[in-house]
């Protein structure tokens, strides 16, 4: 219930800012709105303005919207009225009025992003784990332990990182954009900076997954080897472990990190057979040796090993809060950088640089909604302002259907001095809807292969 509440109130504010971003700029222009519209089909809600005599109207379906002005080339408009439609005014005019929408999503972005920078958000920390062997990271140097100060990409200066989130939003930038990544990291026992260069343009990033950061070796933050909460008649149970348990080898190698371990209890299945592993433990100031046999689970069709307990302490968290000045200047930044890099993982989809099947559709964006609500409001934000992005960034594509589309068109009757004829606008919309569609299929069919692949 909770995921279908959250997506329906993300989708349908999402949907209200991008047309009331179009609704405040017709009327601010002089244009008379007939009617504003959220969602479609049975209208829940509806009433008119006595004042405008805009029909205000809330429809079943919240997964769009629409604002109708008055439009010669919709119906008859009479003389009285002809100065405050649509097709009558200026060509900048009409330029702001269809901008006005994607531009409203991008700056709610910017405003829910300085919210979060203004309250404070606990993350945690960029202190990082051993990295997975033979990885990009572990073939840099980097050992685990060390505690990142300031990462950049070649050719850029670096910047000072607050959180791992700081960190892994450069790592994922390099490995979009094929380039090197520069880290800067203090160690445990050094109180001198070293510099780390991960070399990620030689990276096949084509897609953006949990197997990418597999492949450069930081997974997540470091984190103590303990064990929580046991399940009853798990194998964690049946070995005689305890929660509060830390784990500081498995068969002779020393244990230093959560995910470390986690990652010997799934590689401990062989020929589709859990291989008993011998764990050194410290319970209560005592060391102990427990034989623990992890039990076979089946993900995504593949044998892993399980023991049925939550393995590794909470990470380090640190408090990432910022001014007013700085957390909207941040906020700015941010919005500007996840729209560029939108716009460039889309391009590299086009050429076939990457694979479309970084592409989501409703199915995936509803789990995420669930998923955020349940962390909180801060992280329920976070994911409202990057929706938003995506929403304004997508609008702006120069596809007939779209916002960005009739940009082009504009930008057409700017160069040449007249609008694009009507069979021409007839043939571009129909190829722009059958482009969407596809785009849209794609979407679903990557939702169902995630989902319930």
């Amino acid at each position: 219930m909770m995921t279908l509440v959250a997506f329906i109130v993300a989708i349908a504010l999402l949907i209200a800012v991008h047309e009331y971003g179009h609704y405040r700029v017709a009327v601010a222009c002089g244009v008379k709105v007939l009617r504003f519209s959220i969602g479609f089909g049975k209208p829940l809600l509806r009433w008119q303005s006595k004042k405008s005599g805009t029909e205000y109207v809330l429809a079943l379906f919240p997964l769009g919207g629409f604002v109708k002005m008055l439009d010669e080339r919709e119906g008859p408009v009479p003389p009285v009225e002809r100065h405050q439609a649509f097709n009558t005014q200026s060509l900048g005019r009409r330029t702001a009025i269809v901008a006005a929408g994607p531009l409203a999503n991008l700056l709610l972005a910017v405003l829910l992003y300085s919210v979060v920078n203004w309250t404070g958000v606990q993350l945690p920390a960029a202190l990082l784990a051993p990295p997975v062997a033979d990885s990009i990271a572990s073939q840099a140097g980097l050992v685990g332990g060390e505690r990142v100060l300031r990462a950049g990409l070649e050719g850029e200066s670096d910047k000072e990182v607050q959180s791992f989130e700081d960190m892994r939003w450069q790592l994922t930038r390099g490995a979009l954009e094929g380039q090197d990544v520069r880290l800067w990291v203090r160690g445990d026992t050094a109180s001198t900076e070293r510099e780390f260069l991960l070399k990620l343009s030689g990276l096949d990033s084509r897609d953006v997954d949990a197997q990418m950061f597999q492949k450069i070796g930081l997974i997540g933050p470091m984190s103590r080897p303990v064990l929580g909460d046991i399940l009853p008649d798990s194998a964690a149970a049946q070995a005689g472990l305890l929660a509060g348990d830390e784990v500081t080898q498995v068969d002779g190698k020393p244990i230093n990190d959560g995910q470390q371990l986690r990652l010997m209890i799934r590689q401990s299945v062989v020929n589709k057979v859990a291989a008993t592993q011998l764990w050194s433990i410290l319970r209560e100031g005592r060391r102990l040796q427990i034989n623990v046999t992890p039990s076979v689970v089946l993900e995504q069709g593949q044998p892993i090993g399980r023991i049925g307990a939550y393995v590794g302490a909470p990470p380090e968290l640190v408090l990432v809060r910022y001014g007013a000045f700085d957390g909207s200047w941040q906020a700015l930044v941010k919005t500007w950088d996840v729209s560029t890099l939108t716009l460039k993982m889309m391009g590299r989809m086009l050429i076939g640089q990457a694979s479309v099947k970084n592409i989501s559709g409703p199915l995936t964006i509803a789990d995420y909604a669930g998923k955020s609500a349940s962390l909180g409001l801060t992280q329920y934000l976070i994911f409202l302002a990057l929706i938003s992005v995506s929403l304004g960034v997508l609008n702006l594509l120069p596809l007939p259907v779209l916002d960005g589309g009739h940009l082009m068109y504009y930008l057409w009757e700017g160069v040449t001095g007249r609008p694009v004829s009507d069979a021409w606008m007839e043939r571009l919309q129909q190829g722009g809807i059958a482009i969407l569609m596809l785009m849209m299929s794609i979407a679903i069919f990557n939702d169902v292969s995630r989902l319930f692949g």
